[in-house]
């Protein structure tokens, strides 16, 4: 047997955080000596100790880590549980990058208040264009609901093209419409490819034609589209100051489209217009 000194050292752990679990009968010593109370445990005791260890540090309170071990769990049910609380923290940790990146963004929109100009906003008619197109649902058109939604559509249709053999022939083109059966905010993302190709039967994606715009305002945003909302207020500014209104929701066209390196990516951002 080992003092709970040596046993601390073998487990990693304090001997103070041993005194604790001891006090609250998470993992009693293996005996105790009547004469000076020195506390004492076997090498089996350090699977229940990493046990207790592991959870704790996944967000399990002592109460909770408790009852889980006088279930007695096998180690196959405790992996089990171990990889979901693994895989919720990873998504929470996902969550509050992303909402630490849109934190970032909004930073810098607010230090730039004023100095961004409006002189590369240009005002064309656009042509429609066909397209091979898959939809999904975002709750809203904030950019945190939207990234999580695009990103596997544009996957997903790249590969759906692969394997009925259509090639792109130009920029991808997203673009949204209020969704008709969800809640108020919610729209419909469709992320398209240029084609030239009709519809078949046996394409498990849309053929479509992207509609016309007959006035949009248009600018080059260059960069991730985490930090989208700078160039889209620059062309509200505009719209604004050249007595527009705006009529629906921006269209980005994906000039260079790099996954692997956002920071790279080239899009044209396409918001229809009419004069007040």
């Amino acid at each position: 047997m080992f003092s709970i000194g040596d046993f601390a050292r073998l487990g990693r752990v304090s001997v103070r955080m041993l005194r604790h679990y001891d006090a609250i009968g998470l993992l009693t010593p293996a005996t105790v000596d009547p004469a000076s109370g020195y506390r004492f445990y076997r090498a089996a005791q350090l699977g229940r100790l990493n046990r207790v260890v592991a959870l704790k540090e996944l967000g399990f309170t002592l109460t909770q880590v408790q009852a889980i071990l006088d279930e007695e769990l096998g180690p196959d049910a405790l992996r089990g549980m171990l990889r979901l609380r693994r895989a919720q923290l990873e998504a929470q940790i996902e969550a509050d990058a992303a909402r630490l990146t849109g934190i970032e963004a909004r930073l810098q929109l607010i230090e730039k208040e004023g100095h961004m100009p409006t002189e590369d906003v240009v005002l064309k008619p656009v042509t429609p264009v066909r397209v091979a197109e898959l939809t999904a649902v975002s709750p809203t058109y904030e950019t945190a609901d939207i990234g999580p939604v695009i990103q596997p559509l544009y996957a997903e249709l790249h590969r759906r093209l692969a394997v009925a053999g259509v090639k792109q022939t130009g920029p991808g083109i997203a673009y949204y419409t209020p969704a008709p059966d969800g809640p108020g905010e919610a729209v419909v993302v469709h992320a398209t490819a240029q084609v030239d190709a009709g519809p078949h039967d046996g394409y498990d994606f849309e053929i479509v034609e992207v509609p016309a715009i007959p006035t949009a305002a248009t600018i080059i945003h260059r960069g991730p589209m985490d930090n989208v909302e700078q160039s889209i207020q620059v062309l509200a500014r505009w719209v604004e100051d050249n007595g527009y209104r705006t009529d629906g929701y921006v269209r980005e066209v994906y000039l260079d489209y790099c996954p692997d390196n956002t920071a790279e990516g080239v899009t044209e951002l396409q918001l229809a217009v009419t004069k007040s």
